[in-house]
């Protein structure tokens, strides 16, 4: 198996988690995020992308479920914030350490504050990115919350 930065940071913390290889997917019918939920045979409201915004001036990891949007007007609010934007792609991985596609809540280059959507609750155990494109990692939630510090909020859309 590959080891990345994020399976280091889970295994160093003790975690529990199980990594799923996967080759390149195909987007004719959805998102990426939905077609590599197709391609492990789980619900696209299992799998979770990882989001890197600015909130106000802190640069803020926003993790929702691929099935929905991330609702920026929601995440400023949970940060206690007037404004949320999307970083500029090239920033997210200068900030993270991980190519855009593959950028893993996990093992990031530098903690940053983390927002999970509430929806992550509802599941035994999520998927996200292994931190790099074709991994992703099986995870308890409350895991991913307890290892990186997360609030929880409702800051995901459909």
């Amino acid at each position: 198996m590959t080891t990345t930065p994020a399976t280091e940071a889970l295994r160093r913390a003790g975690l529990s988690f199980t990594p799923h290889t996967y080759g390149p997917v195909d987007e004719a019918e959805g998102t990426y995020g939905e077609a590599i939920a197709a391609v492990l045979g789980v619900g696209p409201g299992r799998v979770f992308k990882t989001l890197v915004t600015v909130v106000e001036d802190q640069p803020t990891v926003a993790v929702v479920p691929v099935s929905g949007h991330l609702s920026l007007k929601a995440l400023a609010r949970a940060r206690g914030a007037k404004r949320a934007e999307m970083a500029d792609p090239g920033r997210a991985e200068r900030l993270t350490g991980y190519v855009v596609g593959g950028i893993s809540p996990f093992g990031q280059k530098r903690r940053l504050p983390v927002v999970a959507d509430a929806s992550l609750l509802a599941h035994p155990t999520i998927f996200v990115s292994g931190g790099r494109r074709g991994l992703q990692v099986e995870v308890a939630p409350q895991d991913l919350i307890g290892l990186l510090g997360a609030q929880v909020a409702a800051i995901a859309s459909e």
